[in-house]
């Protein structure tokens, strides 16, 4: 496991293979895959068998959280890996209070982004 890996796991609380997250979109697993490719969610492998996975966090009332196709759209825009896209969404940020992630969930995803958009700056 690489550094970044590691440091994501302790950053993620709760992690959906891409069947669970069809499942819970009530979609086919292909689009899912879809979606990863278009940059609408972000999955990376993990796990010993190099699963791919997404955050838990990205998936709410059978649809993807409302402002985070936009925040990945800003994040990938100002150069940002997706490693560093998630390290970025679930650090606490005192000032929103709570993460990026928990923020979007909570329908406070104007102040997302624009820190989002700050960071191009």
């Amino acid at each position: 496991m690489t550094e970044i890996d590691a440091k994501i796991d302790a950053l993620v609380p709760a992690w959906l293979t891409l069947p669970d997250v069809a499942d819970r979109l009530g979609v086919e697993v292909t689009r899912v895959r879809q979606l990863v490719k278009e940059g609408q969610l972000i999955a990376v492998r993990r796990g010993e068998n190099r699963v791919l996975q997404v955050p838990d966090d990205f998936i709410g009332d059978g649809k993807v959280v409302k402002g985070l196709v936009g925040t990945l759209t800003l994040l990938k825009d100002d150069g940002f890996s997706d490693e560093e896209m998630l390290e970025w969404l679930f650090t606490p940020d005192p000032s929103l209070p709570g993460t990026p992630a928990q923020a979007l969930r909570e329908n406070r995803g104007t102040e997302v982004k624009r820190r989002a958009q700050a960071l191009a700056v």
